[in-house]
């Protein structure tokens, strides 16, 4: 870069377009709710007093540093952990005494490692995302083999159909989970890292896939350790520190680089993305240009 380069535009209020703010501050409805919830493992706890709201019909997005609660969250919202305080509410009712079949229906989940049975293919693995919607006389219905057919080819495995998934690279294994999960055909899904084991090509069109599904009506929560990527991606952002939300709300508005420095501890420039115009965090370092 030269001397009489553009540098690129900060990212100022100025820099936004005027609807960007919120018109008012009436509460977003929401289906999923953590009420007050305290949440660990064993005698450990991660977060305390913890209360988050899933604004419904959003792409919400959960970052922060290793080890600061975000994939505990997930998994509270998702069943997989019972808080030792407060409840996790869908539609106000808590999700405890929820029939199993009955809450995969409405949420389903990506967990973070996923453990595939043995000498099982892969049209057979996304086809167990169909089993909330079977019942005991019928098995099986046109309608499931519809759904698995729609998630394979939304995840580009339609030609990995008959392959063992014991055979398969670890981002091929990945976009597999993410295509039984899209299998369920629930309202809402959560997303623990999903890109993790693709490469970039993968990610950006994993959360394309993400953002269309969004755009389809669906509530989607992931976590997601690239900001940037959130900050492109989601409509709602929760960004986490020592088991607690710092700050919350659409990316334009909360990524800014005072919050990249207080819950990052990294110093950094936030600009405007050329292509989406979302923020886009340049962190600040001593590397110069050969």
């Amino acid at each position: 870069m030269t001397a009489s380069s553009k540098e690129p535009p900060a990212m100022t209020a100025s820099a936004l377009p005027a609807s960007s703010a919120p018109a008012s501050a009436a509460p977003e409805p929401t289906r999923l709710h953590a009420a007050d919830v305290t949440i660990g493992y064993d005698r450990r706890v991660i977060s305390e007093g913890l209360d988050v709201r899933i604004p419904d019909g959003s792409f919400t997005v959960i970052v922060g540093p290793n080890a600061c609660g975000k994939s505990t969250l997930l998994r509270s919202l998702a069943r997989l952990l019972k808080p030792a305080h407060g409840e996790v509410l869908l539609d106000g009712r808590s999700i405890a005494g929820m029939p199993a079949k009955a809450l995969a229906r409405e949420v389903g989940l990506l967990p973070q490692t996923s453990l595939a049975p043995d000498g099982i293919v892969v049209a057979d693995l996304v086809s167990r995302g169909r089993y909330p919607h079977q019942k005991l006389i019928k098995q099986w219905s046109a309608e499931d083999a519809r759904a698995v057919a729609d998630a394979l080819a939304a995840t580009n495995t339609t030609a990995l159909s008959t392959r063992l998934v014991d055979e398969l690279s670890g981002g091929q294994r990945q976009r597999v989970w993410v295509a039984m999960a899209l299998a369920q055909e629930t309202p809402i899904v959560l997303l623990d890292e999903p890109t993790t084991f693709l490469d970039i090509a993968h990610q950006i069109e994993l959360l394309e896939l993400f953002r269309r599904l969004h755009h389809e009506g669906r509530t989607l929560v992931a976590v997601l350790h690239d900001l940037n990527h959130a900050a492109r991606y989601a409509t709602h952002i929760i960004a986490m520190k020592d088991g607690q939300v710092v700050a919350e709300g659409a990316p334009r508005e909360i990524v800014t680089a005072e919050l990249v420095q207080e819950v990052f501890g990294l110093e950094c420039l936030v600009i405007v993305d050329p292509v989406a115009g979302s923020p886009l965090v340049v962190p600040l370092g001593s590397a110069t240009l050969p």
